[in-house]
């Protein structure tokens, strides 16, 4: 067997100054790509994010102050999260793990109500790197995600963004089109894998709930800040190039009552601008997939 690619074999260098400019429709500037996580914490295993020290610096199983946050979120937080995008006319892109499907069917017959899109994000919250058959995972995860939505997830996600070196080509072989997991560009990338291209989307680690909250511990009207001032350099970058701002947030966090208002006025925010389209991943990548298409064609002219 041929040893993995890394990464820079996957993607060759490429300075932003040096493409060709991409343009969106009808003169806008910046796309915001709303990016839902929800998921389930097996309480049998350490839980994935802890806010709580464990006592003497030892992780305690079973972790139930820390399951129990995370079913906050499914229980109350998903639900503001619900509302909102209701009233803002937003279907966001929902990262979900396909075991949410059987533990909160409830919660996801709500996104599937609401039109959202669903995204691969493995079977549950466990590290890509602790699967022993990464591929039969990832089947399963589509295959349960299929049959409950109705339609197969071109998108991925992998749980804590987590990837092995061969994650690109085991994804491309089961059909997903497009990974989030790669936050190196401002702009969608093609990288190769051993089963043809794969489109990478701009995701983020910094207008990212986990990131801003839950590790590096800010207030949470510092999240609102962030997000303002990520959204002002990029509107104004769009007056030359699209724009691609991704809002991570997840239920247990930004669904607490305390944080809710600031996620709330991010959109109230960027609302007040011309040019602000709200895209899923899907419709990112169908956008992308028809310039990269023309330029092709115009290259072979």
């Amino acid at each position: 067997m041929p040893s993995p690619m890394l990464p820079r074999d996957r993607i060759d260098y490429s300075a932003i100054v040096d493409r060709p400019p991409l343009k969106l429709p009808g003169g806008a500037r910046i796309v915001i790509w709303s990016f839902v996580n929800y998921e389930v914490w097996d309480i049998g295993r350490p839980m994935p994010r802890q806010v709580l020290p464990p006592p003497t610096g030892v992780t305690l199983l079973p972790d139930v102050p820390h399951w129990s946050w995370h079913e906050y979120g499914v229980r109350v937080g998903a639900w503001r999260f619900f509302s909102m995008y209701e009233k803002l006319g937003i279907r966001p892109t929902l990262a979900i793990n396909a075991r949410v499907c059987e533990d909160y069917p409830r919660v996801a017959e709500e996104a599937r109500r609401l039109g959202w899109e669903f995204m691969g994000h493995a079977y549950d919250q466990m590290p890509t790197h602790k699967w022993d058959d990464q591929a039969g995972m990832i089947g399963r995860t589509l295959d349960i995600l299929e049959r409950f939505a109705g339609k197969r997830p071109v998108g991925w996600l992998g749980p804590g963004l987590t990837q092995t070196l061969d994650s690109p080509d085991l994804l491309a072989e089961a059909g997903v089109k497009y990974i989030a997991d790669w936050v190196h560009d401002d702009e969608p990338t093609v990288i190769r894998t051993t089963k043809g291209p794969l489109v990478t989307l701009p995701y983020t680690v910094e207008i990212n709930d986990i990131s801003v909250m839950a590790v590096q511990h800010h207030e949470s009207s510092y999240f609102l800040q962030r997000a303002i001032d990520q959204f002002d350099r990029l509107y104004e970058e769009g007056k030359d190039r699209a724009k691609i701002m991704a809002v991570a947030i997840h239920p247990y966090i930004s669904g607490q009552p305390h944080r809710i208002k600031y996620l709330e006025q991010i959109y109230e925010y960027v609302n007040r601008f011309e040019g602000v389209l709200h895209w899923n991943g899907e419709q990112i990548l169908d956008w992308y997939n028809g310039v990269r298409g023309t330029r092709t064609a115009a290259a072979a002219e």
